[in-house]
């Protein structure tokens, strides 16, 4: 283990091969040079069919992420996720791939080709190991639950195409999959009750609220009809009919009273059985199998112990330099009475959605003209900014970044929420765009895209969220760098939207590896945030129903931090922060360990 000097401490577990840059020496003769040049090709050709082969594998077990992620493929799927047979196959597919990477000489690997070697044999064994929990048994939570994904995906808003008469099709056939989950799954609970493997009450019970709106009994009055109601105009009214009527009958026969089974079986069955504690360390081998998740999530093998000191530390930083910051502007209550004033004062507040609009197109303008001080290359997908839908302005955040296609074709999507303006302080505006924009998430997804070859799974970067999210969140703090931030207030808001995610982990490893209750885990984010009551009882909820879920921005963030720092210590004046951001993002998501060997191979070429 490396300790990376931060403000405060983290320790990364280093578990990637060793990178080399060539299979051949200066001193090679040419025909050693070309001989060694052929098996590198031949081993790489070699790693791109196993990973490629994974890949379709894996989507095809997880057909509702392949829609997600534009792959149509499995559209009339909805995926078994529960059964033993699926949890085989997943297990499956995980050791074959293994044992087919390892038997490749990696020696003959260099450049992108052993990092993805690096990468696909990491995920592999973390993968393999969290195949020991029986997670199918817990099926159920209100936080990305596949009942409201399926309810998303369903109502024309998500993914789900409902273009053409085919696409409508296939959604018919995906809910009898769907409905075939809801089974499985209360089969799966029982089974988990019988060996003392239930969820907490307070999850049970917000899921069950998630699905009381689910649960009616007119289709027409479902979130599912809306995509009868938005049929194409160039459908013909045979079609029209035929769906219609199909609809209906699927609705009101099948997928309505599979949520009715679902919310009642909770309601009256399980819900009596649900544990009280709230621990994932509750669970039996959940010690253990909470490591497994943490490690799942970070891509590292930081100790949840590790995490919760590292948490506490960074919470105390943010909130030194948001103190310093109350006591420049001179403001003679606390820092929640100065963000409280803040969200009140006229001033930090737009008088109409144009004009919000119109500041996000202008701050998009300054940070392009900027990103050059930063970056050495320009994402080539577009940006729009645009406002959310009114339809969903009422539940949407403040911005969600919507990608756009692969081929360009599309553009990717800011999206602000114009509604309820005086919600929407201006002090918060530059921290969002940059975290979810550039040159955070559609700068990073961008030229993920725009690099030839690299395979599908790294490009999706679905096993690095660490390095996604905390790229993201890094790319917030370079505000500074990109000439924003200049006054007291801005800075103040770029620290409190980079609070939450501190305090987050540190909620997460108190809850599930500290034995926090839920009321100490409440009273901390009462004591060091500045949300109000309803926000901080969801953040507690979330981290109660998602165990580790909340380590991964944070740790990604402190990570890429930790290795800016270690670079501009080992190479001094020769330090080049654009050449560095090359390095962390030239080769697309990484996990954090092996995003970590790179660096180190970096520092030393420099050196």
């Amino acid at each position: 283990m490396r300790a990376l000097t931060l403000s405060l401490t983290v320790t990364l577990t280093l578990t990637a091969c060793d990178r080399s840059s060539s299979p051949s020496t200066p001193g090679d003769s040419p025909a050693a040079t070309r001989a060694a040049a052929k098996a590198s090709s031949a081993e790489s050709q070699r790693l791109h069919q196993i990973t490629d082969r994974y890949y379709d594998q894996w989507l095809e077990l997880h057909p509702l992420e392949a829609t997600q992620q534009g792959d149509h493929r499995f559209d009339a799927r909805f995926g078994d996720y529960a059964s033993e047979q699926w949890m085989a196959d997943g297990l499956g597919i995980e050791q074959e791939s293994l044992e087919r990477l390892i038997a490749l000489k990696p020696e003959q690997l260099g450049g992108d080709d052993r990092l993805t070697y690096d990468a696909f044999k990491l995920g592999r064994e973390i993968a393999i190991k969290g195949y020991r929990y029986p997670s199918e048994l817990l099926p159920m939570q209100q936080f990305g639950g596949l009942h409201t994904r399926f309810a998303a995906l369903g109502s024309g808003d998500g993914a789900q195409p409902f273009a053409t008469v085919q696409d409508y099709d296939d959604f018919l056939t995906r809910m009898d999959g769907f409905v075939q989950w809801v089974d499985r799954s209360m089969a799966n609970l029982r089974a988990g009750a019988e060996k003392d493997l239930v969820q907490p009450k307070v999850v049970i019970e917000r899921t069950i609220a998630e699905l009381d709106p689910l649960v009616v009994v007119d289709p027409q009055q479902s979130v599912f009809w809306q995509p009868l109601e938005r049929l194409p105009s160039t459908m013909s009214d045979a079609d029209r009919e035929r769906l219609t009527k199909a609809y209906a009958d699927k609705l009101a026969k099948d997928v309505l009273p599979a949520y009715r089974r679902l919310h009642d079986y909770l309601k009256n069955d399980y819900l009596p059985k649900a544990r009280d504690s709230i621990s994932w360390a509750d669970l039996p081998t959940g010690s253990e199998w909470y490591a497994q998740l943490v490690r799942e999530h970070t891509t590292t093998s930081l100790a949840p112990d590790v995490l919760h000191e590292l948490g506490l530390r960074d919470v105390a930083r943010i909130r030194g330099e948001m103190e310093r910051i109350r006591n420049q502007v001179a403001f003679g209550g606390d820092t929640r009475g100065l963000i409280e004033a803040l969200r009140v004062d006229p001033k930090q507040h737009y008088a109409g959605p144009g004009e919000m609009l119109d500041g996000y197109r202008s701050l998009q303008q300054r940070v392009d003209a900027a990103l050059p001080l930063l970056f050495e290359r320009k994402a080539k997908a577009r940006l729009e900014v645009r406002p959310v839908d009114a339809s969903r302005a009422l539940t949407s955040p403040a911005t969600v970044y919507e990608p756009g296609s692969a081929d360009r074709k599309l553009p990717a999507v800011f999206y602000a929420n114009t509604y309820e303006l005086s919600a929407r302080p201006k002090y918060l505006m530059e921290p969002r765009y940059l975290s979810a924009a550039v040159p955070g998430r559609h700068y990073q997804a961008s030229l993920a895209q725009q690099i030839p070859n690299l395979p599908r799974f790294r490009q999706a970067g679905v096993e690095s969220v660490a390095f996604v999210e905390g790229w993201a969140l890094y790319a917030a703090s370079l505000g500074h760098d990109l000439g924003l931030y200049t006054d007291p207030y801005s800075q103040l808001g770029a620290l409190n939207a980079e609070l939450l995610p501190a305090t987050r982990l540190v909620v997460d490893t108190g809850i599930h590896a500290m034995g926090w209750t839920r009321d100490k885990a409440i009273d901390y984010l009462r004591a060091n945030t500045t949300l109000h009551e309803a926000a901080i009882q969801a953040e507690v909820d979330r981290s109660i129903a998602a165990p580790a879920e909340a380590t991964a921005a944070k740790v990604g963030q402190l990570t890429i931090l930790g290795l800016r720092r270690l670079a501009q210590e080992k190479l001094g004046p020769r330090f080049d922060v654009r050449a560095f951001h090359e390095q962390v993002l030239g080769s697309g998501p990484l996990p954090l360990a092996v995003l970590e060997r790179k660096i180190d191979g970096w520092i030393a070429a420099q050196k």
